[in-house]
């Protein structure tokens, strides 16, 4: 028993990993309707960005803000310059779009800080918090638990709270309705942009310090991202959470059980599950139905 529930942490350990990404991702989906399949690229940018600031001589936490500043920027940039442009055509042209960001930030982060790997300290402290009956408990679990969580809330405020959150809710429900009454549009998409790249960045940092940095650092972590955001829903900030948590432990409960698998074969298992969620819930576990007026 005490292994199984040791699996069920480590499930949800890479879980608030992928909820992570799965946020961001669905925070673009949202704002613009657009599957961004560079975020995961794009938080890894944003990690050696950490990495670049702590060679710089900054403190871990200083250079970790840096670097979610800077990714704002970058977000926001994207999207005036690049994203803007091709919004509202096809979306063969818009996935195209997307997949020339993710080869462009890959072959950038190795051009500039090389293809060997690289170490990150993490945010939070080594070693284990809380132990009894085998089953551990450290202080990262915690961490990204609490850093979760902050993220959770800190989306609900602005969306629910604030005016940016209203503005942003009104573009992305009906941009010609948002213009008609004095919401600057343009702004509101590219703000859109810029949190999607700190939840990266955020993203990234959870991730370097377990794996090693490199340009191809998050190809898996993605993909888990996305299943993610697919199971809970596209349109759901709760369901990216919530689809995170479960991708995670079937992940992990896959290569506990069954080990024939593999560890290069567990993505298998939360594909099956995207499948049969998708079956019978097409708009996933959370998102919302989508009604056309004939």
């Amino acid at each position: 028993m005490a292994y199984f529930i040791q699996q069920i942490i480590n499930g949800l350990s890479d879980g608030m990993i992928y909820a992570s990404l799965g946020l961001a991702l669905v925070l673009i989906y949202r704002t613009t309707n657009i599957a961004n399949f560079a975020q995961g690229e794009m938080a890894t940018f944003s990690a050696f960005l950490v990495w670049q600031a702590l060679a710089f001589g900054l403190p871990l936490w200083l250079a970790f803000i840096v670097a979610m500043v800077l990714s704002a920027i970058m977000g926001f940039v994207l999207y005036v310059v690049l994203v803007r442009p091709v919004q509202y055509k096809d979306e063969l042209t818009i996935i195209i779009v997307t997949l020339g960001f993710f080869l462009a930030f890959n072959s950038a982060s190795g051009a500039i800080w090389g293809f060997l790997q690289k170490s990150v300290p993490s945010l939070f402290p080594s070693g284990v918090l809380f132990s009894a009956a085998s089953v551990r408990i450290r202080y990262d679990f915690v961490g990204s638990a609490i850093l979760l969580l902050i993220i959770a809330l800190g989306m609900y405020l602005i969306f629910q709270k604030t005016r940016i959150g209203l503005a942003l809710r009104a573009a992305a429900s009906n941009a010609t309705s948002a213009k008609l009454i004095g919401i600057p549009f343009l702004r509101m998409m590219a703000i859109g942009w810029g949190l999607a790249a700190v939840l990266g960045a955020i993203s990234g940092m959870l991730v370097a310090p377990k794996l090693t940095l490199d340009p191809n650092m998050m190809l898996t972590v993605i993909i888990y991202a996305f299943a993610a955001a697919v199971v809970g829903g596209l349109s759901s900030y709760k369901g990216a959470v919530v689809g995170g948590m479960l991708v995670g432990v079937s992940q992990a409960l896959s290569i506990a059980y069954l080990p024939w698998l593999g560890s290069d074969l567990a993505i298998v298992v939360p594909l099956v599950l995207i499948m049969i969620i998708l079956i019978y819930k097409p708009e996933g576990l959370f998102g919302s139905t989508v009604v056309d007026r004939v």
